[in-house]
């Protein structure tokens, strides 16, 4: 089991407001929080940066963490992040932030503690590169674009 340094930035975390655990057992990442202090109105094509009230230190060039929309939200709200998808490198340490943006043509609220966005940690693989003029092994697919493996 890897161990990952966080620090508690906003103290209404595990007594107000959620922490940080799996949801279920096969759960792959866990809930960020909205620390606000009130009500915020996200207005319709609106992007905000909202904190988390955690901070971070991955401590290990092999590990990267994601920081990705919630489906639900996404999907009925039109809820996601800003950048698509963060990365939280492993030297990082500062409060993590999430960028949301409202897709959809409606005003959506977010409470003080409701859940934004998920954060996962993944492997990073960091290769070295050789250099080729031609590539040896052939492939059916070669240098054919976007959608040439189907729809």
């Amino acid at each position: 089991m890897k161990k990952i340094n966080i620090k508690v930035l906003d103290s209404r975390l595990g007594k107000e407001f959620l922490f940080l655990k799996y949801a279920t057992e096969g759960s792959a990442a866990l809930d960020l929080i909205a620390c606000l202090e009130k009500k915020l109105r996200l207005l319709s094509y609106q992007t905000v940066l909202l904190p988390t009230g955690i901070a971070i230190h991955i401590a290990d060039a092999n590990i990267t963490a994601m920081i990705l929309p919630r489906s639900g939200l996404g999907h009925k709200f039109g809820i996601v992040l800003g950048n698509l998808i963060g990365l939280l490198d492993s030297d990082y340490q500062g409060e993590v932030m999430v960028s949301l943006w409202n897709r959809s043509k409606k005003t959506y609220f977010i409470r003080p503690g409701d859940r934004i966005a998920q954060i996962v940690f993944v492997p990073i693989i960091r290769p070295e590169f050789n250099i080729v003029n031609n590539f040896t092994i052939k492939t059916d697919r070669g240098n054919k674009g976007f959608g040439h493996s189907g729809d």
